[in-house]
């Protein structure tokens, strides 16, 4: 396995920032998560550059910049260029759901655009820095800027986070350097004083260091480390494994902000399902949501072979494997957390769980509003568990039943609240989409779609009235049928001017005549309609 990084693969941006800075005299690597990122091929989330600059001396460069914090981290504002994405750097986003957003210290101005006006890539750049005591188990009580790389790496959490890069050939240091390969032109030079690139290698998590002094510097690094073993499907090394067991209590002291965060992240990684096995297998899902322990060796009986628990963890990993939402992912978590405090002895070896849909939404709501997630999202959530117990056998259920479910959860998250019964079934070892389940998309597809009415028509029968002075009768309706027809074979007669000069040529004729051609396009309608049900049939691929 070749280790290497292609300076192709650094966003202009990026380079924007690290050219001033080495044209300025400065040292400068990219270090961090997107080196290692950019080792493994992968797209890197953020950007984060380390400098002997200090803070002023970085500010100084830039355009615009954003300082306001103790750190020493300075944002760098480099604008938007037509056909660059937007790439949002945690920390800036996380500032503006603080609401902090408006003490930011915004330096300089770009020809005096105001910032809400101009959008910006932001590259966070951090000098060399010391740490001292960690007294909340998240913070250093002091930094200390530093002239040497080395200081820098030495402080930072996991081996393979501990890399730096640094883009220019040439560049002349003591530490050990690595990458001299093929394509010169396009390769710097890589720094690994921890054995980050060996770790890479063999897909291992450690820290650098003794783990439990890591741990008891920043609690929420144990967290991290589950999360980077789900999203890269790296193995977590067996001392950082005991040194998370024995301090798992630490987290604690990590606010419930900073928690969902590395939560949401391990439930949207390729490997959630591992992520959450090892939560609870290292003593940490208890500090997050305990309430999916209750789920443990609670069997379930009848149609399910799995414990509540399992059966949670394989509705995730169903969604996982579907790429559905985050939104998905939580539901598909709690669908049927509330079981365990719902379950009775039932017949034949199973239980019954009445009423576990409603327990399990109160639960729900309970657990995403501890760990701070947005309203919104919460509120999608609980409907989706509260909801997901829906009567769905197509042989009983009426349209008018589909409706209800529809109007219950809203048009905008029916196919949210299938993809959870889909996870739901696939979490019993159940196939993904029975036939039953295919005639029930097919039954909303019915009632979503639109109907062919009069009322598409640009005039009503408030205007035949008003304005062509008809009198309300049955002519009305036949008027309005033959108009229907026609706008159906050709939409562009769809308007006002042109509708009233027809009715008006309509309604010169006899009831027979008119009544003829109002029924005729009455059953138009009806054949048309039909046709888009058998439509909807075949594309599910169930019978009427």
């Amino acid at each position: 396995m070749k280790l290497s990084i292609d300076n192709r693969s650094i966003p202009n941006y990026v380079t924007h920032v690290t050219n001033n800075l080495r044209k300025s005299g400065f040292e400068v690597f990219l270090v961090g998560g997107c080196v290692r990122d950019l080792i493994l091929k992968r797209n890197p989330k953020d950007w984060d550059i380390t400098t002997n600059a200090t803070p002023q001396e970085i500010i100084e460069l830039f355009e615009k910049t954003i300082y306001e914090n103790k750190y020493g981290t300075v944002g760098v504002c480099v604008p938007i260029q037509i056909g660059i994405p937007i790439v949002k750097h945690e920390t800036l986003d996380r500032i503006a759901k603080n609401d902090i957003v408006n003490s930011i210290n915004i330096n300089k101005t770009n020809n005096n655009v105001p910032c809400e006006t101009q959008k910006y890539n932001i590259v966070e750049v951090t000098p060399y820095r010391n740490e001292a005591k960690y007294s909340d188990f998240r913070h250093p009580d002091e930094v200390k800027f530093s002239k040497n790389i080395e200081d820098d790496l030495r402080r930072r959490d996991f081996t393979i986070n501990a890399l730096a890069y640094n883009p220019y050939k040439g560049y002349s240091s003591q530490v050990f350097l690595v990458n001299r390969q093929k394509d010169e032109e396009y390769k710097g030079q890589l720094i690994d004083l921890f054995g980050g690139l060996k770790d890479i290698k063999d897909k291992v998590i450690s820290t650098v260091g003794e783990p439990r002094d890591r741990f008891n510097e920043d609690a929420l690094r144990m967290l991290r480390a589950v999360r980077f073993s789900s999203e890269l499907n790296f193995l977590i090394s067996y001392n950082t494994i005991k040194a998370i067991s024995d301090n798992a209590d630490l987290l604690k002291n990590i606010s419930m902000e900073r928690i969902q965060d590395e939560f949401t992240k391990i439930i949207e990684s390729e490997n959630s399902t591992q992520g959450v096995v090892l939560l609870q297998k290292l003593g940490l899902l208890k500090y997050i949501i305990p309430e999916l322990e209750e789920g443990i060796g609670c069997e379930q009986g009848g149609a399910h072979i799995y414990d509540v628990f399992e059966h949670l963890l394989g509705a995730l990993g169903h969604a996982t494997n579907k790429k559905f939402s985050t939104e998905i992912r939580l539901a598909a978590l709690f669908h049927d957390i509330g079981k365990p405090r719902s379950r009775r002895p039932g017949t034949k070896k199973a239980y019954t769980f009445y009423g576990h849909e409603v327990i399990g939404a109160r639960m729900a709501k309970i657990i995403m509003e501890r760990l701070k997630y947005p309203k919104k999202t919460t509120d999608l959530v609980v409907s989706l568990v509260r909801s997901h117990m829906f009567f769905s056998d197509t042989e009983q259920i009426t349209l008018s039943a589909v409706r209800r479910i529809v109007q219950k959860v809203g048009k905008e998250h029916i196919w949210q609240l299938m993809e959870i019964r889909e996870c739901d079934r696939v979490g019993m070892k159940k196939i993904e989409a029975p036939y039953r389940l295919r005639k029930y998309h097919a039954m909303i597809d019915e009632v979503l779609r639109d109907p062919l009415s009069v009322t598409q028509l640009a005039i009503n029968g408030e205007v035949l009235i008003k304005e062509l002075h008809m009198k309300p009768s049955r002519r009305m309706g036949w008027v309005l049928y033959a108009l229907l027809e026609e706008v159906l074979d050709d939409p562009k007669k769809n308007t006002k001017e042109y509708l009233k000069e027809k009715v008006l040529k309509l309604n010169k004729l006899k009831d027979a005549e008119l009544q003829k051609l109002g029924e005729q396009a009455k059953k138009q309608k009806e054949k048309l309609e039909a046709e888009e049900i058998e439509m909807v049939h075949k594309k599910h691929m169930v019978k009427k």
